[in-house]
């Protein structure tokens, strides 16, 4: 956890981070400005972005590396946890749990931009 003086500070911190698997906000309807403007910095440092939840307990590091049997590890130049994994999550990027506000336009309800994608299973768009 990093306490900030002020946005501008929150900001460079932000661009500071190398990458993550996760990268969390905790906030209320009165961040969600705030918010928005370190999306796109955030974006690019985390594969899976939470809004008031909290992400698994695993560190990042060179020894931890996850795996099993067929298929749960498919592919064994990857692995769900540890450093390696966040060449998992270069792109794309996920959204839980974040406010309709702070959402990008081709995932909001209502699906302004007209996207082609599933929405509980169903196709829309």
């Amino acid at each position: 956890m990093i306490e900030c003086s002020d946005l501008a500070e929150m900001q460079r911190v932000a661009e500071g981070l190398e990458g993550q698997l996760t990268a969390t906000l905790q906030m209320d309807d009165g961040d969600l400005e705030a918010a928005k403007g370190l999306l796109p910095t955030l974006e690019r440092k985390a594969g899976r972005i939470l809004a008031n939840g909290w992400p698994t307990g695993v560190e990042v590091c060179h020894a931890m590396v996850h795996g099993g049997p067929y298929p749960a590890t498919s592919d064994a130049r990857t692995t769900s946890v540890g450093s390696a994994a966040i060449h998992r999550f270069l792109r794309p990027v996920c959204y839980q749990d974040l406010p309709a506000g702070l959402l990008p336009e081709a995932l909001q309800d209502g699906n302004p931009l007209g996207v082609s994608r599933l929405v509980d299973g169903k196709r829309e768009g």
